[in-house]
């Protein structure tokens, strides 16, 4: 089973890239946004308190999060393993994943990171708030805040996986066939 944290910045491209990974080797794509939104639109308990937090820019609290992911991972308890797209965010939500895995007679194999320069990221986002319609990629304010809100909150989670010899950051500039490239040169390492 291989179980890979992608990680990087609002609009560094995780989805995009999940969606290439989780067909090439067959894992399951848990993406945080996409389950909060689903939440969201559907009116649930932890959908409304996760779009409180989100409207601000800011991160959801562990709990809500973590009880969110537990689910969608019971959801897939026969996948060959995960991409887990925006999550962890800190290192409680790192242990508590660890913990999860463990649970399942698995563990994290690897966190790989998008990198991205911020004024991309700003422009990326802007783009697709054209399109999307989600309300937190149309305002420039809130973008800011989304990116300076993720080094402040999730930038130890390099180290909590460097420790681990697990981290592997990736060139997220390019086109999407390059950073795919790019990606599975290190999973394929695993």
């Amino acid at each position: 089973m291989k179980n890979i944290v992608l990680f990087g910045p609002p609009g560094a491209g995780k989805g995009t890239q999940a969606e290439f990974l989780k067909e090439k080797y067959q894992l399951v794509h848990i993406s945080t946004g996409d389950v909060f939104r689903y939440n969201i639109k559907n009116n649930t308990e932890l959908g409304t308190l996760a779009k409180s937090y989100m409207d601000k820019g800011h991160l959801v609290p562990d709990e809500v999060t973590i009880n969110m992911l537990k689910a969608e991972v019971e959801k897939n308890a026969k996948a060959n393993g995960f991409i887990f797209d925006g999550f962890p965010r800190t290192e409680a939500q790192a242990e508590a994943l660890s913990k999860l895995m463990e649970e399942k007679d698995s563990q994290i194999n690897a966190m790989v990171a998008l990198e991205v320069d911020d004024e991309v990221l700003v422009g990326r986002l802007l783009e697709r708030g054209k399109v999307s319609g989600r309300a937190d990629d149309a305002n420039e304010e809130v973008i800011r805040e989304r990116i300076a809100e993720y080094y402040r909150k999730t930038d130890i989670l390099k180290g909590y996986y460097q420790k681990q010899d697990k981290y592997f950051g990736v060139n997220g500039v390019g086109s999407i066939e390059e950073i795919t490239e790019r990606l599975s040169k290190v999973i394929d390492k695993l």
